[in-house]
């Protein structure tokens, strides 16, 4: 269990802590310099994990989900992103889809696709950016035109992971009028006439995932591929899917500067400079404390978000963008602090470090940049001394 000790948790929290460890170091930890080499996609390693309850990990058991807590998906996707953060980045945005179709949508469409997801049979995409609405996605242009029992989309999404490599995919597209209440969600399957992609993204990072655009040209899918029953309630689904979406993102962060972390502690050990460890120079040690201080505060900082987002508490958004926000700046810089005391070695792809620096710095832009983050809470906090000082 990586960066936990017994103290931290009950019986129950180290049986799943430990699952999830247990299977990151034997199937991820030992391939992730190779798939990163290679831009391999792991998908038979996804679908063990999937066998251990990681496809859908807090959608409800009725079809198949884990029915397991926002905490618990944080603390397993932190023991998968030590081994590999960018393979464990994508189980995360698969999860996120898995539950916004068990939370949004109808009987049919859980029974027909929760336990897919759940078994990762088939792997799920999600579909909000566009080459013009990024940050802005209320923005979006990507349209559906209701034509009798068949929706017609066309546009394109633009970073797309899994893009043409998913058999899923969770499309926001316009329905409507401009702006967030013209926009619905869409489920929409590989194979379908119509649908496209572009070719892979060469990425700083992630090598380990494919990112691809998405190309709506007349795509028609049924009118039940609707999720959420009625039309104008995509913009509200994304957005709510997002806020999971942050805490797992900001738990890959975390375990991938754990992982950096342990490696610069034991280089450091292990190194002798002027006669001595390095270890025993007094400003390696300061650096060191004020990682591990870091890496302490961040996790409660996510447990503590997580544990608002279950409860449903009024502040669950605030907390979900605060604890994001938080975690990826924190912990890419716990990164680079750790390939900087590798010194030349740290630039070495042999050594790991660098790959977690590559992995890490998207997490400050996917999910909601955090400049949008700022946004989120500042307008929390704003609201908030509005209505006091009424």
């Amino acid at each position: 269990m990586h960066g936990y000790t017994d103290a931290d948790l009950d019986p129950d929290d180290r049986e799943i802590v430990s699952a999830a460890a247990d299977f990151a170091d034997r199937k991820l930890a030992p391939y992730a310099l190779e798939w990163d080499a290679a831009a391999h996609f792991p998908v038979d390693e996804l679908r063990q994990a999937a066998q251990l309850g990681m496809g859908a990990i807090y959608c409800d058991t009725e079809h198949d989900g884990s029915g397991l807590r926002r905490l618990d998906g944080v603390r397993i996707f932190e023991q998968l992103a030590y081994a590999d953060p960018a393979v464990a980045a994508f189980l995360s945005i698969h999860n996120m889809c898995a539950w916004m179709v068990d939370a949004y949508g109808t009987q049919s469409q859980r029974a027909q696709w929760i336990p897919r997801l759940s078994s990762m049979e088939s792997v799920a995409s999600y579909c909000l950016t566009e080459p013009g609405a990024g940050s802005d996605a209320a923005a979006l242009t990507t349209r559906a035109r209701r034509d009798g029992d068949e929706y017609v989309l066309d546009g394109v999404k633009q970073f797309i992971s899994g893009g043409g490599v998913s058999d899923l995919y969770v499309v926001m597209a316009r329905t409507g009028e401009p702006g967030p209440k013209g926009i619905s969600t869409f489920l929409v399957e590989a194979g379908t006439p119509g649908l496209g992609f572009g070719p892979s993204e060469h990425k700083m990072g992630w090598h380990a995932q494919p990112t691809a655009q998405v190309i709506f040209e007349g795509v028609r899918v049924p009118a039940s591929s609707l999720l959420g029953e009625q039309e104008g309630r995509g913009f509200g689904i994304a957005m709510n899917g997002l806020n999971g979406g942050r805490l797992n993102i900001a738990a890959c962060s975390l375990g991938g500067a754990q992982a950096a972390y342990d490696k610069a502690a034991d280089y450091v050990a292990d190194r002798k400079a002027f006669g001595q460890a390095l270890i025993d120079e007094p400003t390696i040690r300061f650096t060191l404390a004020e990682m591990a201080t870091d890496l302490a505060a961040a996790r409660l900082m996510l447990a503590r978000a997580a544990t608002a987002l279950d409860a449903g508490e009024p502040d669950k958004v605030e907390r979900c963008a605060m604890a994001k926000l938080h975690v990826t700046q924190t912990c890419h810089r716990i990164a680079d602090q750790a390939l900087q005391l590798h010194g030349g070695y740290g630039y070495l792809h042999e050594y790991g470090v660098e790959k977690i620096v590559r992995d890490l710095r998207v997490h400050r832009i996917l999910e909601g940049t955090n400049e949008i983050m700022k946004v989120v809470i500042g307008r929390a906090i704003a609201d908030r001394h509005r209505t006091t000082d009424r």
